[in-house]
């Protein structure tokens, strides 16, 4: 059983998350939410689809923050021709000693890349679909576990550009939350051409965290406090989108979950050991929009998942202080006694 003092402090996860986030910053110019948001799906056990046109960064984000934790890293270029096997290995009759041996695909490693993902047919992107939930695969009826932290970041190219599938609605599903690069500001594209000019910044970067900080850090983000009245903020949000007359698929309880580890992880990352409806609301359209399927008729009157979802924000009602007595203030009741001023006298406050 894990204790108080096996757990990293809040601090302590702010100071590695700042380092990380100063390592990955030195690569990317002028994109620091990109950024944050990235740090928040890697510290609450989730995957990140990076979604925009080609040229902007997108792989040099998911090397960027890949380099920046000393694990494993593997990139997998998704092609056509891109076989199942590939990804995730294959048993090879070994003839000196008359048996099958399995050797480990691409998807054996911490932090996965996967390089345009919808560039691949939908039979090889279904490969994914087990290792990205379950954290492990099953080959030949035998399962083996991937190591820990694991994180498959990928890339995907609009869907209107040539040679591109659209990923199934269960694989977007597993990914917990999608972001745009968007084209930098002139004065970040001028920064990058100092930088990137003469010599690729990947190439000087330093590991800022090690594996086994990530993963306690990940430990210490599930202990967040989460109010009753914020689960059920997060609950009505992705209600709304299933009954929505513009979506014709709505959020699933996956989603939930998935905006809730994001909530606790946005309020580690922000110094807190207790969430607020504002990191609910902050990360409401990248977990929710990427999962939504508009109907033909809110397709044709271009309204895109991303306004629904601000739709739904601006009509959801936001939980205040009195809801809940927890709400706000990080008191909760714990094991041993109450909390006075969010923490429990004689044990660290994590």
């Amino acid at each position: 059983m894990t204790t108080y003092d096996d757990r990293a402090s809040l601090t302590d996860l702010t100071t590695t998350a700042e380092r990380v986030r100063r390592s990955v910053e030195g690569v990317i110019e002028g994109k620091p939410e990109v950024v944050r948001l990235s740090l928040t799906v890697l510290l609450a056990e989730g995957h990140l689809l990076i979604e925009d046109v080609p040229g902007v960064g997108k792989t040099m984000l998911a090397k960027a923050l890949a380099r920046s934790i000393d694990c494993s890293v593997r990139r997998i270029q998704f092609t056509p021709d891109l076989l199942p096997s590939d990804i995730t290995g294959v048993s090879i009759y070994d003839q000196q000693s008359h048996d099958f041996e399995f050797k480990p695909g691409a998807i054996f490693a911490q932090i996965v890349i996967g390089d345009e993902i919808n560039r691949a047919s939908p039979k090889t992107q279904s490969a994914l679909l087990e290792s990205m939930e379950e954290r492990q695969v099953t080959i030949d009826g035998q399962t083996y576990e991937l190591p820990a932290p694991f994180m498959v970041v990928a890339t995907q190219n609009p869907v209107e550009m040539e040679g591109t599938y659209p990923l199934p609605e269960a694989q977007r599903d597993r990914f917990m939350a999608r972001v745009s690069m968007g084209y930098p500001t002139p004065e970040a594209e001028l920064r990058m051409l100092d930088v990137h000019g003469e010599v690729s910044p990947l190439d000087d970067l330093r590991p800022a965290a090690h594996a086994h900080d990530v993963v306690k850090l990940i430990d210490a983000v599930r202990t967040v406090h989460v109010a009753d009245s914020v689960r059920r903020y997060a609950v009505e949000l992705v209600a709304a989108t299933r009954n929505h007359p513009d979506l014709r698929l709505g959020a699933s309880p996956r989603a939930t979950l998935h905006l809730l580890r994001a909530a606790k992880a946005s309020a580690a990352l922000s110094g807190r050991d207790y969430a607020l409806p504002d990191d609910v609301q902050s990360l409401a359209v990248p977990v929710l929009a990427h999962r939504l399927l508009p109907t033909a008729q809110a397709q044709l009157n271009r309204r895109t998942a991303e306004q629904v979802v601000q739709e739904i924000l601006q009509r959801t009602p936001v939980p205040t202080s009195g809801s809940d007595p927890a709400y706000g203030t990080g008191a909760r009741q714990a094991p041993g006694g109450p909390v006075f001023g969010g923490q429990r006298p004689g044990v660290r406050r994590i």
